[in-house]
C-alpha cells in the first residue's frame, strides 16, 4: 500500500492514541507475523495492528498517508501466501482477524443467490453457513481453512473451475479500502476498474472487507473415482452430450521420489500394489473425478459415472471409489494437512508454483518438466495437480 525509503523508520511509539492501542509490539507477536506459509520471504515488521472495523483500517492508512516517509501496511490473514504478499519489512502488518468481532455475528450473510461474507472469515465456515440453506459457492480452492479475502486476492482455484472459473470469477461486488483510505463499494458495473484490480491483485490495490459472492442449490453427495487421463474429454462431457458430466476434475501425479506420495485417498490394502506401480514407470498420472448429486438422484449416479468414464484409458483394476458427503469432500485437505502439521512437515519452506500452461504446450511441459527435471534429477515433489481448465471460463 506504501513503500518506506527513509533510512530512520517510522516508530509505533508516534502514533496517535487510538490507533497505539491496536498495535502490537509483542515479539512473539512480530515474529509469527514475520513469515508465511512459504517460509521463503522473512521480514520483520515494526508492528502488527488489530483493528475491529473498517473504519480503524481507514484510520491507520489516513495516518500513514500523512507521515512524511509512509509506512507499508500488508494486509494478513491466515498468512498462506508462499511469497511474502503479507510481509513487510519495517512496515505494519495489518492482521485482519479481528475484523469478524465487530460485525456482531453478521459476517456471514446467506441470500437465495449470493452471500455477503467478511474477508477475514474462512471459506469452510462459509460452506457450512450456506449449507444450511441448501446452497453453496460455485467455485472453491482446495484447502477450505483460508480467508475469503486472502483467496479473492489471488485466484482460488481447484477442480471445479473448470466449469465456473477461478474464485475471482465468481465475485458479484466488494467492499475495499483504498490506498487513500476511502471505503468503496465496487462491482462490475460500479467502480469496475478497482474491482477487477483487487481480484487477483495480490493485495495491492486496496484491502478487501467484505465480498459477495454468487451461490448456487448445494448437492449433498460427492463420489469420485480415480484413474489417469482424458481430463480434456471430461471437461467437455457437459458439451458433446447429453449426459450431466463431471461437476470435479484434477490430476495427480504419483512421482517415485521422496517425500513419500500423498496415497490417502485410497484404500489401506491396496497401497502396495499402488507403491509398486509407482516404482516400475517412475511416474504415474491420476486423475480424480467428482460426482456431485443429491439423495434423490442417487439411482443415476452410476449409470452417469459408467458413461463419463467409458473409453477412457485407465488401468481397470486401478479405479477407486469413495462416497462422502458434499462437506466432507470440500474439505478433505483438512486430513492432510493435520498430517503434515503431526509431522513437523508445515514449518519448513513451502515453494509454490501456479502456472496455467497452454494446451498446445502440456505435452511438452511433461516431457521437459516432469521427466527431465522432476524425475532425472530426482528433486522431491509433495504435490504436483493438474486443473484442466476451458478457456471460456
Amino acid at each position: 500500500m506504501a513503500t518506506n525509503k527513509d533510512s530512520n523508520p517510522w516508530s509505533p511509539l508516534q502514533a496517535p492514541k487510538e490507533l497505539a492501542q491496536k498495535l502490537s509490539l509483542d515479539p512473539q507477536t512480530l515474529l509469527l507475523a514475520s513469515s508465511d506459509f512459504g517460509f521463503i520471504e522473512n521480514k520483520t515488521p515494526l508492528a502488527v495492528f488489530e483493528p475491529s472495523s473498517e473504519s480503524d483500517i481507514i484510520d491507520l492508512i489516513k495516518y500513514s498517508n500523512s507521515l512524511p516517509n509512509p509506512f507499508t501496511i500488508a494486509p494478513r490473514g491466515q498468512g498462506h501466501s508462499t511469497h511474502g504478499q503479507g510481509l513487510t519489512n519495517d512496515g505494519v502488518v495489518l492482521n485482519m482477524n479481528g475484523l469478524g468481532d465487530f460485525r456482531n455475528g453478521s459476517e456471514i450473510v446467506v441470500y437465495d443467490e449470493y452471500v455477503d461474507v467478511g474477508a477475514e472469515q474462512l471459506w469452510i465456515d462459509v460452506l457450512r453457513a450456506t449449507l444450511k440453506h441448501g446452497l453453496t459457492p460455485l467455485s472453491w480452492t482446495d484447502y477450505m481453512y483460508l480467508s475469503v479475502g486472502g483467496t479473492l486476492s489471488n485466484a482460488g482455484i481447484n477442480g471445479t473451475s473448470f466449469r465456473f472459473g477461478p474464485q475471482i470469477s465468481n465475485v458479484l461486488q466488494l467492499d475495499v479500502v483504498t490506498g487513500k483510505g476511502d471505503l468503496v463499494t465496487c462491482s462490475p458495473v460500479n467502480n469496475s476498474e478497482l474491482f477487477y484490480a483487487v481480484l487477483g491483485g495480490l493485495g495491492q490495490f486496496g484491502i478487501i472487507t467484505k465480498a459477495r459472492i454468487a451461490l448456487g442449490p448445494a448437492p449433498t453427495r460427492a463420489n469420485f473415482s480415480e484413474f489417469t487421463k482424458d481430463q480434456e474429454y471430461l471437461i467437455s462431457f457437459h458439451e458433446k452430450t447429453e449426459t450431466r458430466g463431471a461437476d470435479h476434475v484434477a490430476g495427480y501425479i504419483l512421482a517415485n521420489l521422496p517425500p513419500p506420495r500423498d496415497v490417502s485417498f485410497y484404500p489401506e490394502q491396496d497401497l502396495p500394489r499402488i507403491n509398486s506401480l509407482v516404482s516400475k514407470h517412475g511416474l504415474v498420472y491420476s486423475i480424480e473425478l467428482g460426482k456431485f448429486y443429491d439423495t434423490n438422484s442417487q439411482s443415476h449416479i452410476e449409470e452417469e459415472l459408467a458413461k463419463l468414464i467409458k473409453g477412457l484409458k485407465f488401468i481397470p483394476t486401478f479405479a477407486f471409489e469413495k462416497d462422502i458427503s458434499y462437506e466432507e469432500f470440500q474439505n478433505r485437505l483438512r486430513v492432510d494437512i493435520e498430517f503434515l502439521r503431526s509431522n513437523g512437515l508445515l514449518n519448513v519452506p513451502h515453494p509454490w508454483l501456479d502456472l496455467f500452461v497452454p494446451r498446445s504446450r502440456i505435452s511438452d511441459f511433461n516431457e521437459g518438466v516432469l521427466k527431465d527435471i522432476v524425475l532425472k534429477q530426482n528433486i522431491p515433489s509433495a504435490s504436483i495437480i493438474f486443473y484442466p481448465m476451458n478457456h471460456n471460463k
